[in-house]
């Protein structure tokens, strides 16, 4: 795996965790009652409750998507719903407990053992991480998740999705300098999708007639470790 990760700078490798793993997290994220809808609006941030969405009228949820179509165009943008579970802890606030044991998992020696034994890099100390969503409709356009405030060694995506056909979209597509899809990879399940940053890429847009939804757990690992997390990880020894 390691020669295919060098030599393409990205690696799809499947049956990553255990079955039962794999399935209680998948029912983790099924069962979550508070996703966000994450996306951008006028150049800013924003997760908006799923709950407040769900409760516009036709017609404001028409302006909504058409304000969002309209950024997406020509820029960088996107739609999906998502539960973050690291971001509240390096901002020193109560992360969602329930995924306490995918942090430890990301976070122990096991998770970032693997990853430094196959890109043979040493530098990797911290995987951030979120859930995500991508239903009907949303989208992740086209970027290369480099970030100056963090240090992005290597960006991966858990895929936790039983079953996905690639005609539904949601496809993780890598560009090429010709603006080529030069290879995509379907949301399999129990998949690891891992490759190096930066990199252009995007997540295809998922089909109105989409028999599932996207489930995957997505982040960065990374060489640096922010303060609040390494008092947080103490804090739990």
């Amino acid at each position: 795996m390691r020669a295919t990760f060098l030599r393409h700078g990205r690696i799809h490798i499947q049956d990553v965790l255990k079955e039962a793993s794999a399935q209680a997290l998948h029912g983790l994220m099924v069962r979550e009652r508070l996703w966000m809808c994450s996306t951008i609006g006028g150049g800013t941030v924003a997760d908006v409750p799923v709950e407040m969405l769900d409760a516009m009228t036709p017609a404001q949820s028409a302006q909504f998507i058409a304000l969002a179509h309209g950024e997406a165009r020509d820029g960088f943008h996107y739609m999906f719903d998502s539960l973050r579970v690291t971001d509240p802890i390096e901002k020193g606030e109560t992360p969602p407990g329930a995924y306490m044991p995918l942090f430890d998992f990301l976070n122990g020696p096991e998770f970032l053992g693997f990853i430094r034994a196959l890109t043979g890099d040493l530098r990797p100390i911290y995987a951030d991480s979120q859930a995500t969503r991508f239903l009907p409709g949303h989208y992740l356009t086209r970027h290369d998740d480099q970030k100056s405030t963090a240090s992005r060694l290597y960006a991966y995506v858990l895929n936790l999705t039983p079953r996905w056909r690639p005609d539904w979209g949601g496809l993780l597509n890598f560009y090429d300098e010709d603006d080529h899809v030069s290879e995509a990879f379907t949301p399999k399940w129990n998949a690891l999708n891992l490759f190096r940053v930066p990199q252009a890429h995007a997540v295809s847009f998922v089909a109105p007639f989409a028999g599932a939804a996207r489930l995957s757990i997505t982040g960065w690992v990374r060489d640096d470790l922010p303060t609040a997390v390494a008092d947080f990880k103490k804090a739990r020894v």
